[in-house]
């Protein structure tokens, strides 16, 4: 794993708290400091203010792999990801000058619904290791929403080559989506690289509705059209196939290819309603987009911006605050300081304490 060190500055010796994040991309750990007992405004740290209770914490190192944590027949590895986990944070602990660890936040995906292996191992292994019992096991929607808007009530859209929403009025949880390329993760990118093949090849074969300009993208990414079924079925990473071709669906759209530009159109309004489905009720809701899915701009974000102020007209569209990565450490540093809010759940985030 490559990593990246900050040296901390900060009188007295701080807790310590480890954040996870798995996804389809990859495994990224951070070890941060917070000094438990604070609250917002209060302390000397240089963390954001999470909007309840706890100063963020300050990361004092992370390292990354591309490489994701295996995900078999019963479910996410548990032993690859302690296998990781466990030396890493060791490392980065004695680099750190040590100290106890005081919790830690596992954000993965899948942990909804393949995390039984993670959630019957985990807290065991984290205990005999470190001495650690503040675990909080989620679902990454979860630490995304975290890392987007802290511990407020409001609605978090994470995209990129799916699509989860994930909205809390602090008493519960409302999900919408996420249930993969097969089944949903509508408006994601899988969906809208799918849309834009499936309109090449209509190009190619001189159907409607084919668009000659992405015909020529997908030949220029994935070689000749007759070819694509044979390149692209046998792949285990089909989903990311899909979405590596989502940014050549903006690019014919930013140059004026209509049928380019309706996919986005309706893409947009699929990610709106996921966010209507699970935005708490009342005036002045926050809503925030996260994720690599909205860097495609504005074909994307544009109509997405109108068809979030016809569905949630109250809602008020915010930045997201910060990544899953910081939300993992945000509700980690809550749980050692007894400020967690966000609501638990059997299987989008379950706490051990």
């Amino acid at each position: 794993m490559a990593a990246a060190v900050t040296s901390p500055a900060a009188p007295g010796r701080p807790g310590l708290v480890v954040g996870v994040d798995s996804g389809g991309s990859g495994l990224r750990i951070a070890l941060a400091l917070v000094r438990t007992g604070e609250r917002p405004g209060t302390g000397s740290g240089t963390g954001a203010d999470t909007g309840v209770g706890t100063v963020a914490p300050e990361v004092v190192e992370t390292v990354s792999s591309r490489e994701p944590v295996r995900t078999g027949p019963g479910g996410i590895d548990a032993g690859h990801l302690l296998q990781r986990v466990l030396p890493a944070v060791e490392a980065m602990r004695r680099r750190a000058g040590g100290g106890p660890i005081g919790a830690v936040a596992v954000g993965a995906a899948g942990m909804a619904t393949l995390g039984d292996r993670l959630r019957a191992e985990l807290p065991g292994a984290f205990a005999h290791a470190w001495g650690v019992r503040r675990l909080a096991l989620a679902a990454d929607a979860v630490t995304a929403y975290a890392g987007a808007l802290g511990q407020r009530p409001g609605a978090v859209v994470a995209g990129g080559t799916g699509l989860i929403a994930l909205g809390t009025d602090l008493s519960g949880w409302r999900r919408a989506d996420g249930w993969g390329h097969l089944l949903g993760d509508s408006g994601s990118g899988a969906w809208i690289g799918r849309a834009g093949l499936d309109a090449a090849m209509r190009a190619y074969d001189g159907r409607r509705g084919g668009s000659a300009a992405l015909l020529a993208h997908a030949e220029t990414r994935f070689g000749p059209a007759a070819e694509l079924p044979g390149a692209l079925y046998p792949r285990p990473d089909r989903p990311a196939v899909l979405a590596s071709f989502a940014p050549d669906v903006a690019a014919c759209a930013e140059a004026g290819d209509a049928v380019a530009a309706r996919i986005l159109v309706r893409a947009a309004r699929r990610i709106a309603e996921a966010a209507e489905a699970v935005c708490p009720a009342g005036p002045a809701a926050d809503v925030a987009l996260t994720g690599g899915l909205f860097r495609l701009g504005e074909p994307l974000l544009g109509p997405l911006r109108a068809d979030l102020g016809e569905l949630l007209p109250e809602a008020r569209e915010v930045p997201a605050e910060s990544d899953p990565l910081t939300g993992a450490l945000i509700v980690a540093a809550a749980l050692a300081d007894d400020t967690l809010r966000l609501p638990e759940d059997p299987r989008l985030l379950q706490l051990t304490r």
